[in-house]
């Protein structure tokens, strides 16, 4: 009998950590630093390099480790070390050339990995929306990266945000629909609406819809777009209402729920701001980026690792109420700006956001790799 094969570490063993501290600390530094508390670092300097961040910093390393899978150690290494050094340099140097090549080879290395599993292997269309999500966000972190000027940051940063919120609607409700249909096949009740592919698929549609039209300076495209991204978030809402959010009673599942619930909010929001003028647009991103990124992204980190650990997403339910101060961030950076009342409230969300993404990274330091035989005789205790 041949001795097995070792398993190979999941990726996110490293990379998840890695972006929970980055969340935990540089992003509320960025905050402080905008209110002049802080000494500024070059590229935290205007708010755009703190939306930067966010985005490439932190949201690109949590999709990197959650599409991943397991990955030789020296790969995942060599990836956390460009994905490092990419935070070190624009942190720096924003700009210079080493900013845009340790973005360029994070993004290289993620899109060699991923994109071969979604482009040809996935049968259905709507599956294989994952590897352009992918390599367009790669793209998006480099441009972003090479000190184009402040109007193509800001045009790379929305549309970064359109694409995540594209990954975050595919994704989270992958996520979402089988995990409801299995807590409602042991609470002795059916969910017969999961995926619900139609929908799915119009969404999906509306948003590269979006993307598209984004790009276009016309005052029709703006308008098309408001319409679009409008659509998209009731069709979001309809979707997550068939999910019968209010039969579920587990803290995991409602923390996904409530993410899902700040996409369709944000999505809205967008498209109103589009031809809104007198609605601010960094009011309906913050909905996006801190209440459906933060949300999603906190629960998704939270379940896969309590998932190889114990075999359980609802253990340790204490840490979904942490969750909660992520939507207390996102609506204290939400309401403030709708009614033009602003100071005090930056540093209530950088608070409430900084706690919540410690927690995170002391729920994975306990679950941290062990031996499967370990993990399997946790769960059976």
């Amino acid at each position: 009998m041949q001795p097995r094969k070792p398993r190979l570490p999941f990726a996110n063993a490293w990379l998840f950590p890695a972006a929970t501290l980055y969340a935990a600390f540089l992003l509320p530094w960025s905050v402080l630093t905008l209110l002049g508390l802080v000494p500024a670092l070059p590229g935290l300097a205007t708010s755009s390099g703190h939306a930067h961040e966010m985005l490439f910093g932190f949201a690109l390393a949590v999709v990197a480790g959650y599409l991943l899978g397991p990955q030789p150690l020296c790969f995942t290494l060599i990836l956390l070390g460009c994905w490092a050094l990419a935070r070190v340099s624009f942190l720096l140097w924003p700009g210079s050339w080493l900013a845009l090549a340790s973005a360029a080879a994070f993004a290289g290395a993620l899109a060699w990995k991923v994109l071969p599993r979604f482009f040809g292997a996935a049968k259905k269309w709507r599956n294989q929306t994952v590897a352009p999500a992918v390599a367009g966000l790669g793209l998006l972190s480099a441009i972003a990266s090479s000190g184009f000027g402040a109007e193509i940051d800001r045009l790379a940063l929305l549309q970064t945000l359109l694409l995540l919120a594209t990954l975050m609607f595919f994704m989270g409700g992958r996520i979402i629909a089988p995990a409801i249909a299995g807590y409602a096949q042991s609470q002795g009740w059916r969910l017969d609406a999961r995926v619900q592919p139609h929908i799915e698929g119009a969404v999906l549609i509306l948003l590269g819809l979006a993307l598209l039209l984004n790009l276009l300076p016309w005052p029709l495209a703006q308008q098309l777009t408001a319409a679009v991204l409008i659509s998209a978030g009731a069709l979001t809402t309809i979707r997550l209402l068939r999910w019968q959010p209010w039969r579920c009673a587990r803290p995991d599942l409602l923390i996904l729920l409530l993410g899902y619930a700040w996409l369709a909010l944000g999505l809205l929001l967008f498209g109103l701001a589009t031809v809104l003028p007198r609605l601010p647009l960094s009011a309906t991103l913050h909905a996006l980026s801190v209440g459906a990124l933060g949300s999603l992204t906190f629960a998704v980190m939270a379940r896969t690792r309590l998932i190889y650990r114990f075999r359980d997403p609802a253990e340790q339910s204490r840490i979904q109420a942490m969750a909660l101060l992520i939507s207390l961030a996102a609506l204290a950076r939400v309401l403030p700006t709708l009614l033009d009342r602003r100071p005090g409230w930056l540093l209530l969300a950088a608070g409430c956001w900084s706690l919540a993404f410690l927690a995170l990274a002391l729920l994975l330091w306990r679950c941290r790799d062990v031996h499967p035989d370990s993990a399997r005789g946790s769960a059976d205790r």
